[in-house]
C-alpha cells in the first residue's frame, strides 16, 4: 500500500540507514567483547545506534567510564581505518540526490572521521549539514541529536522526518516529536511511523511548502 508523508526537512541516520556497515561493526565489537566474556548476542543487541562509550557502559556497568571514553576513541579510530565490507543501502544515493534541493542533515552517533570514511567507502556524498558525536552531550536514544539538527536547519521538529534503522535511533526520533521512517527488517520491532525494507521504496516530490515522501 502506497503511503505519503509531507515534510519540510529530512534527518538521516548513517549506519544501517544510508550505509550497511554490519560486517565491520560486528567484527570489531565482537573482538572487543571477547576478553570481557560478553556473549555475542548481547553485544549485537546493544551496540547499534549508540555511541560506543554508552554501549560499553551498558555492557560493563561497574567499569570506570573514563576507560570507556578512552576505549571508544580507540574503537572509532579502528572503525574509520576498517571500511572493508561497508556498502550503500539500496536507494541511498538516489534519496540523497533527491533531497539535495531541500533542507536535510545527517545525524549519526559516529564522529566526523568515521562518518566521512564510511560514506566515502559506500560511494555516498556527505550532506552539508550534519550532527555527529562531537556535537552532542547525550547519545541516542536521547533526542538531542535530532533536535539539534532541526535547530540547525531552522525547522520545527514536527516538520522533520527521520530515517532510522536502530531501536535507539527510532526512539530518539519519536522522542524528538518527529515522524520516523524505519529502514530494514529490525526497525519493525520499534514502532516507526512507517517501515521500508530499504530506501529504494522512497521517492521525493516537491510541494509548495516543502516535499512529499512517497513510500511504495
Amino acid at each position: 500500500m502506497t503511503q505519503t508523508i509531507a515534510a519540510r526537512a529530512a534527518l538521516l541516520d548513517m549506519d544501517g540507514t544510508l550505509v550497511d556497515s554490519t560486517a565491520v561493526v560486528e567484527r570489531l565489537w565482537l573482538a572487543w567483547a571477547e576478553p570481557h566474556g560478553i556473549d555475542p548476542e548481547t553485544v549485537l543487541r546493544t551496540v547499534h545506534g549508540r555511541q560506543g562509550h554508552q554501549s560499553m557502559a551498558i555492557m560493563l556497568p561497574e567499569r570506570d567510564h573514563a576507560i570507556n571514553l578512552h576505549e571508544n576513541d580507540v574503537m572509532l579510530a579502528n572503525e574509520a581505518d576498517d571500511v572493508d565490507g561497508v556498502i550503500e543501502i539500496p536507494g541511498a544515493r538516489e534519496l540523497l540526490d533527491a533531497l539535495r534541493p531541500f533542507p536535510h542533515a545527517i545525524v549519526t552517533s559516529a564522529n566526523v572521521a568515521l562518518m566521512t570514511a564510511r560514506m566515502r567507502a559506500a560511494g555516498l556524498s556527505v550532506p552539508e549539514q550534519r550532527v555527529t558525536a562531537e556535537d552532542v552531550s547525550a547519545s541516542k536514544p536521547d533526542p538531542e541529536g535530532f533536535l539539534r539538527a532541526a535547530e540547525l536547519l531552522g525547522m520545527a521538529p514536527a516538520d522533520c522526518v527521520v530515517f532510522e534503522d536502530s531501536g535507539a535511533g527510532i526512539q530518539a526520533g519519536l522522542a524528538a516529536g518527529m515522524r520516523v521512517i524505519g529502514v530494514g527488517k529490525h526497525a519493525a520491532a520499534h514502532n516507526p511511523t512507517v517501515l521500508v525494507t530499504d530506501l529504494s521504496q522512497v521517492s521525493v516530490t516537491a510541494t509548495p511548502d516543502g516535499f512529499e515522501l512517497t513510500i511504495d
